[in-house]
């Protein structure tokens, strides 16, 4: 019998037991999941990092932490976490993020809001330019980025990407390190941030990088809230240099009701929902990675506790 704690808020229960009782089954995986278990007697935690579980120096048999967020910057740097940790990657993020982070990019691509939002009712035939035409950057080429970067490439988008080390993809133009940052924002038109959050990448967009931008680019941010230097953004915003921001992330959420993001007419505020766990798909993530763990197998998607991620 494998006993595994499930150790996020009460809601995820609700959600999750069911499709990780479906999943171990499917795996052929003995398990006996609770909400609670003397904590010697545990062997893998899945959990996320708003739950009550803060100290896991009793887990003394656990072979693994298994993160339900793709995010582990709320957890990574807890002391008493010295258990192998993985974060989610799939589960229905990725397709999630594509879809959102597509759309979003062709919503200002094709410059839909002038048309959606249009009282005086006025006629103005702008054609915009072909994707070819359209230098679109990602921040950040991890599962998600790498995903959303050949979703883009496949529209037609001439494709940027940059990343902290060397990366390479077909039909993407990747750019790397402090050097490379420069180069990959330059002229942008479209920016997409889909780094994570560690003290390397907070602010990285700041009022020099967005004055590399294309006067008039869209930023769109997904990926997390300190990543964007807000007081930067607003100015870059009022100056026309940003022509609009697309924000689901902020460094304090629920955004609060009196920051100026909302009321600024070049801000669209989403709360949060870029991309979600699915449930089912995210059970079979974890069921898999217990089963590699009971095999002697590696885990997948560990955390680089060096890097952050």
């Amino acid at each position: 019998m494998i006993n595994v704690l499930f150790a996020a808020r009460s809601e995820r229960w609700d959600q999750y037991e069911t499709p990780l009782r479906a999943a171990f089954t499917e795996d052929g995986l003995d398990v006996d999941l609770r909400l609670d278990f003397p904590p010697h007697e545990v062997d893998y935690i899945v959990y996320a990092p708003n739950s009550l579980l803060q100290d896991f120096t009793p887990y003394t048999r656990a072979k693994a932490v298994l993160n339900l967020w793709a995010g582990v910057e709320a957890v990574v740097d807890n002391p008493t976490l010295t258990l192998p940790l993985a974060r989610m990657v799939g589960g229905g993020l990725t397709e999630g993020m594509v879809e959102w982070v597509t759309g979003h990019t062709l919503r200002h691509h094709l410059g839909m809001d002038a048309h959606i939002i249009n009282p005086s009712h006025a006629w103005r035939p702008r054609v915009p330019p072909l994707a070819s035409e359209r230098k679109v950057t990602i921040l950040g080429l991890g599962a998600l980025g790498l995903a959303c970067a050949n979703a883009l490439t496949s529209v037609g988008f001439e494709t940027h990407g940059w990343s902290r080390s060397p990366k390479a993809a077909p039909d993407i133009i990747c750019h790397h390190g402090a050097e490379g940052l420069r180069p990959s924002l330059d002229q942008a038109q479209i920016v997409i941030l889909l780094l994570p959050d560690t003290p390397a990448t907070q602010d990285i967009m700041n009022a020099e990088t967005l004055s590399w931008l294309a006067p008039g680019a869209a930023l769109i941010n997904p990926g997390r809230g300190p990543l964007i230097d807000d007081t930067s953004l607003i100015a870059a915003l009022d100056s026309g240099q940003i022509g609009h921001a697309t924000l689901d992330v902020f460094r304090t959420e629920p955004l609060p009701k009196d920051h100026p993001y909302w009321a600024h007419p070049k801000v669209t505020v989403t709360p949060h929902v870029a991309s979600e766990t699915r449930p089912v798909l995210a059970a079979q993530v974890i069921a898999r990675n217990i089963s590699n763990g009971e095999k002697g197998a590696p885990f997948e998607h560990l955390v680089d506790r060096r890097l952050g991620y």
